[in-house]
């Protein structure tokens, strides 16, 4: 009589165990991995992006300093009085200047400068400006 008898080995409920925690160490080192390389290529993007944004800061300062001095020379009076006289415009005359009640009535400030330009009017001048 043969013995047809297979013979089985009880598996061990640690080594199980032991492997399924192995198995969960590895797929969290391989989670952290990506996540870190993740970052990385996320820095890069926004590396990438804070150095356009420079660029672009940089040539926005160069062209409004361009635009200042392009200001400052259309505000030239060199300018300014010549285009004027092309205008038919010319400068006040004393008696055509009136100043405002509000700059004439303060002792400080706009009015006590224009209090000394009046004082160094002409008579008929002053009586002009005091109707």
């Amino acid at each position: 009589m043969t013995n047809r008898q297979r013979v089985t080995r009880e598996q061990d409920p640690r080594v199980r165990r032991s492997l399924v925690a192995a198995l969960v160490v590895c797929a969290m080192l391989v989670m952290a991995a990506l996540g870190v390389v993740g970052l990385r290529v996320q820095q890069v993007h926004l590396a990438y992006q804070v150095e356009r944004l420079n660029r672009e800061r940089a040539e926005i300062r160069t062209a409004l300093r361009q635009l200042e001095v392009e200001v400052a020379t259309l505000q030239a009076p060199g300018r300014i009085e010549p285009r004027a006289r092309q205008l038919g415009l010319v400068a006040p005359e004393r008696a055509q200047v009136r100043l405002a009640r509000e700059y004439t009535a303060a002792g400080t400030g706009l009015a006590a400068a224009h209090r000394s330009r009046v004082a160094a009017l002409p008579d008929d001048a002053l009586r002009a400006l005091t109707r």
